[in-house]
């Protein structure tokens, strides 16, 4: 049995090891200097950030969702980001991706969100098979600028 809650600043050490799995996994490496404001700003619920996470029945952390609830153009409220989602071994097959996508459309609804948009690689075949059964897929090709450091 699942449980999904807030994320909250005791939830550090069990945290932090599904965000180095979720960065492996994206071969994305981040230094602290930003993980640990991310972390600060997911639990303070600041700049519209905020997460969900799923505990199982031990108290063990077996997943995330990071959202970003942000103003949008195109809406008279918001839109809703689903930024990061991840599940540990321990946690997959036990619907427990689909319970924290079902957490984060809680979470747009409360926040009068008119969208819930988020993007994964096209590579990601079992989490793509997921989604395609809780949401739309779009046309949109993602592109990126980085100004030089």
């Amino acid at each position: 049995m699942v449980a999904i809650r807030d994320l909250r600043t005791e939830d550090w050490d069990a945290w932090k090891p599904l965000w180095d799995g979720y960065l492996r996994f994206y071969r994305e490496p981040l230094p602290d200097a930003v993980t640990e404001p991310t972390f600060r700003r997911l639990c303070e619920r600041t700049d519209g950030m905020l997460a969900v996470v799923a505990e199982d029945d031990e108290g063990a952390l077996v997943g995330f969702a990071h959202i970003v609830i942000h103003p949008s153009t195109w809406s008279a409220t918001s839109y809703c980001y689903l930024e990061d989602l991840f599940v540990s071994r321990a946690g997959r097959g036990a619907d427990v991706a689909r319970r924290l996508i079902e957490a984060v459309y809680d979470v747009a609804r409360e926040a009068q969100s008119t969208r819930v948009y988020w993007h994964t690689q096209e590579f990601n075949g079992a989490a793509r098979s997921l989604y395609d059964t809780v949401a739309q897929n779009t046309s949109h090709v993602v592109y990126e600028w980085y100004p030089a450091e």
